[in-house]
């Protein structure tokens, strides 16, 4: 019964929830678009011409978003937008979708290839894990997933590129924040209007690879074997 009861509070709170309601309105896949919406108003970080990873993209709201901010008058982009997840995500024009989990290795090499070699001026990163209710092994996974995305940005991201992922205020935040500052020029948390008050959820953005981590990206270029030719078209 007490489950029951959880679950119809939330669903009421859902379908009062304004961003909801705006989301529904818009066209947007979920309420989430808003956040990246705000985030971008304050921060200007989706530019005409840019390449933009999004980790994590289904259902496909910030995709939409990144759509939206590169839309030409003549139908189509200027710029590029390549998302991934584990989970399918309906087809968005413009967008190349790629359907895998981001922790394997053989999804990276995928992803890596599909950018041709060519680094990202954004990478944004929605993505969190299922979580235990257990707060120290939840902060863990949360914590893997963003040094994936760091150790990702390291190798794929512009001098000048920014990365924006979600995470968590509470158990292990200080450290992510600690991690963020050894590889970017300028860091900062950003918490959305659109992010319910009650939740932990929070975003960091870093911008400006450090020179020891442009450092490390160099080396790794010189040591890794040469990538298979991209995969051609949105899929």
């Amino acid at each position: 019964m007490a489950k029951n009861r959880f679950s119809k509070a939330w669903l009421d709170q859902h379908r009062n929830d304004p961003y909801v309601k705006q989301a529904q309105a818009r066209g947007y896949r979920s309420r989430a678009a808003f956040k990246l919406i705000e985030i971008d108003q304050e921060d200007r970080l989706i530019r005409p011409g840019s390449l933009v990873v999004d980790l994590g993209s289904t259902p496909g709201a910030w995709s939409q978003v990144l759509r939206e901010r590169l839309a030409t008058g003549a139908g189509g982009i200027r710029g590029r937008i390549v998302a991934l997840d584990l989970l399918p995500m309906d087809p968005i024009a413009d967008v190349e979708f790629l359907l895998g989990d981001f922790r394997e290795d053989a999804v990276l090499a995928e992803l890596s290839a599909r950018l041709g070699g060519e680094r990202a001026d954004l990478i944004v990163s929605d993505m969190a894990p299922n979580l235990s209710g257990v707060a120290t092994a939840d902060a863990a996974r949360m914590a893997d997933l963003i040094e994936l995305a760091v150790a990702f940005a390291i190798d794929h991201l512009k001098p000048e590129g920014a990365l924006l992922v979600k995470c968590f205020h509470g158990s292990g935040y200080s450290q992510l924040v600690e991690r963020f500052k050894q590889v970017f020029l300028r860091v900062a948390p950003r918490k959305p209007k659109a992010s319910r008050d009650k939740s932990a959820e929070t975003y960091l953005l870093g911008r400006g690879l450090k020179p020891a981590a442009l450092a490390q990206a160099r080396q790794q270029a010189q040591t890794a074997p040469v990538p298979p030719a991209p995969l051609v078209g949105p899929v």
